[in-house]
């Protein structure tokens, strides 16, 4: 997954852009310009809520084609002081899409610096946004079998072809539960980001929002999957052609940050959060004075931001935020208790 995603040379994210009606899938940012703009102004009342720290490093992992980015400077430019107090870092491995960020970027007039990893990131305050980055990110995968947890492993199968296969012993190391056929996924690299940014905010302070789609809690299941043009395709058909992701494990991420010094905020559903901070207002906002054409496609994409499946994100994805020790509350997110609680309770399991 790693080698067909980030080869340096042949890896997918490498040799593309793959957003967009033209290539294989399409995120919330390519929707509608709501969720940029509130992703924008959640940063800017973090910003408020932490002291307005100067200077402020606003950090996106894997933003894209910057569209998210571009929307949020844009919003956020209304609480006075915080684009003065900011220094834009995109961490970012692919050349084609910084190409297509540093376009996207360039009317918004901020300087702009491009890092490989979120460790080469100036030390200080910061504010870390990750919409769509750690379903990217590879998993290996575990079948329960009598004598334990085998790895799923890459090779050729008797026709030549890539193909499954199980290593031949158990890993030692799992000792989880589980009915023979099950599949645990542990996403390491994901696990490892998460600490990094968790222990990040708990010596330099600062705030981190992460969406993306997958489960509230931990527990067995297979979610790898493959997408090329809009459609579901063979994850081992054509390595380094196709998107291959899985769905986020919300509880170890939290569970990683919190141990690693953060406090811990949600998750929460990506409709819920989204309400809470007011994309129905900035919806109805939209429609004054829009076209009856413009105001059905922002009812549409409205819908499929904050509605169930399986043509919404509301359900599916889900938003969780990190933030420097001390922070009980933060916008879009439950109440300071209930908040606090969460955060005690993951740090003890």
């Amino acid at each position: 997954m790693a080698l067909a995603l980030g080869h340096p040379r042949l890896g997918y994210y490498v040799t593309r852009d793959p957003l967009g009606a033209a290539g294989d899938f399409t995120t919330a940012p390519e929707i509608s310009q709501m969720f940029g703009e509130l992703i924008g102004l959640w940063a800017a009342e973090t910003w408020s809520l932490l002291g307005r720290p100067a200077p402020l490093r606003l950090v996106e992992l894997g933003p894209g084609r910057g569209t998210l980015m571009s929307d949020a400077l844009r919003a956020a430019g209304v609480l006075p002081g915080f684009r003065e107090a900011l220094t834009v870092h995109l961490v970012e491995t692919s050349p084609a899409l910084r190409e297509a960020q540093a376009r996207t970027l360039q009317p918004a007039g901020v300087a702009v610096t491009w890092h490989l990893q979120l460790a080469e990131v100036p030390p200080g305050p910061a504010i870390v946004i990750a919409n769509e980055f750690f379903d990217a990110l590879p998993i290996r995968q575990f079948v329960r079998a009598r004598t334990g947890w085998h790895e799923r492993m890459v090779g050729l199968g008797p026709d030549g072809a890539l193909s499954f296969g199980l290593a031949p012993d158990p890993d030692p190391r799992l000792a989880a539960p589980g009915q023979p056929g099950d599949v645990l996924e542990v996403g390491e690299a994901g696990l490892a980001i998460a600490a990094e940014i968790g222990a990040r905010l708990a010596r330099g302070g600062g705030a981190a929002l992460v969406i993306d789609y997958g489960h509230h809690r931990s527990g067995p299941g297979e979610t790898l999957q493959s997408v090329r043009h809009h459609a579901f395709a063979d994850p081992l058909a054509e390595p380094g052609e196709a998107d291959l992701t899985a769905h986020v494990d919300f509880e170890a991420l939290a569970r990683a940050a919190a141990r690693a010094g953060a406090s811990v905020h949600g998750p929460e559903s990506q409709g819920d959060f989204l309400r809470a901070l007011g994309i129905e207002a900035r919806a109805e906002r939209l429609r004054r004075g829009a076209s009856a054409e413009q105001a059905a496609e922002i009812g549409a994409a409205l819908r499929r931001l904050t509605g169930p499946g399986p043509d919404g994100m509301g359900d599916l994805f889900k938003a969780v935020a990190f933030a420097q020790p001390g922070v009980t509350q933060l916008p879009g997110f439950a109440p300071p208790a209930a908040s606090v609680r969460a955060a005690q309770e993951l740090e003890q399991t």
